[in-house]
């Protein structure tokens, strides 16, 4: 069927809620291609997102999402919750129903050009991740990277999609150009267990294959190996399979991180939980009992498990690059309690927060 036929009535059930009644809601599209899924073309009225404080908790101050809600499906998404802002909520709805700013590249462009716009770096894969399934066929980040490039602004891409591999001869021209840096998050090396608790996403074989594609075309590539799941991808072996792997590809150096349930996203999780592994219902109620983030003790206990296996497959632990945006490849963080060390508020040094996507 074309795409362009099926453009769905704007008191359709399946129609946005919370865009319906706003003017720039283009249309509403169903297709075979893309079964079960939603797209909401909409009209951006702006590209650039401030984050609030990003001097003391990210790296990056500014972010581009060409999309909100996202096909990957992954049940632990931190970014869930952003759905009820359009009254959806942050189970299906998030993993169905997809918005797309068809303009996204022009605004964005016509925002960097202002006067004042200081070239502050932009991470892009933030909130939804923009090489999605969507993005093979709305193509809206070499718009966005060219409007980048030609305000000479730095920017990061954190993903988990091998579309971005269609994109590589021109972010690495970009690079040429302006500081660039590139992350790919693969954070499960069990196919079973990735498609069960992934189920939108490219293989962990094709994303690993998209890390050694990056590196390449002679740029660097991090690796995400987060969130760790407890009880399920925190043993030995996982991680020293995963690393291993991550190193086999040409991994830059790797970022780690337990999992962290924030309201939305918990009940979503503990539900998936419940129908995949009841066994660990409980334990994992025990263990995020007071709250989103795993226990210091846990976190102390995977750190302790994990940096041996960092250095014995040649990897560095990545830190926050103000240049970028992103992640700076190949440099280890500082030492908690060093006076150097970078924090972040409520739960500890930079390298054990969960960035801003997974």
């Amino acid at each position: 069927m074309r795409w362009t036929g099926q453009t769905l009535d704007s008191e359709a059930p399946s129609t946005l809620p919370g865009l319906a009644r706003l003017n720039n809601l283009v249309r509403s599209v169903q297709t075979p291609e893309f079964a079960g899924i939603t797209f909401h073309e909409v009209l951006a009225k702006s590209a650039l997102n401030h984050v609030p404080g990003a001097s003391k908790v990210m790296p990056f101050a500014w972010t581009v999402n060409p999309y909100r809600g996202c096909s990957h499906a992954c049940v632990y998404c931190f970014a869930r919750p952003t759905h009820s802002y359009l009254e959806l909520d942050a189970g299906k709805d998030f993993d169905q129903q997809i918005v797309v700013k068809l303009n996204v590249a022009e605004v964005l462009k016509r925002e960097l050009g202002k006067k004042a716009w200081e070239r502050h770096p932009v991470a892009l894969g933030t909130n939804t991740d923009p090489y999605q399934r969507a993005e093979g066929r709305y193509a809206l980040m070499p718009g966005i990277i060219s409007a980048l490039v030609g305000s000479g602004t730095p920017f990061s891409v954190l993903t988990k999609g091998s579309l971005m591999r269609r994109d590589l001869e021109l972010i690495a021209s970009a690079a040429e150009s302006v500081p660039v840096s590139l992350a790919m998050s693969i954070a499960i090396y069990d196919d079973e267990l990735q498609q069960s608790i992934e189920p939108g996403t490219p293989s962990t074989k094709a994303r690993l294959a998209t890390v050694t594609a990056v590196r390449e075309m002679g740029l660097e590539c991090q690796v995400f190996l987060m969130p760790i799941l407890p009880l399920l991808t925190d043993t030995s072996e996982h991680l020293d399979r995963a690393l291993g792997l991550a190193a086999a590809a040409g991994a830059s150096s790797v970022v780690y991180s337990a999992l962290h349930l924030k309201p939305g996203v918990k009940q979503w999780y503990f539900a998936w939980l419940s129908r995949e592994h009841p066994e660990l219902v409980a334990p994992y109620a025990r263990i995020y009992a007071k709250g989103t983030y795993a226990p210091k003790e846990y976190r102390d206990w995977l750190a302790a498990r994990i940096k041996p296996l960092v250095r014995k497959h040649g990897l560095h632990r990545g830190r926050p690059s103000g240049v970028t945006g992103g992640v700076a490849p190949g440099l280890p963080l500082a030492r908690p309690g060093r006076a150097d060390a970078l924090t972040v508020p409520s739960f500890g040094p930079v390298g054990d927060a969960q960035p801003m996507l997974f």
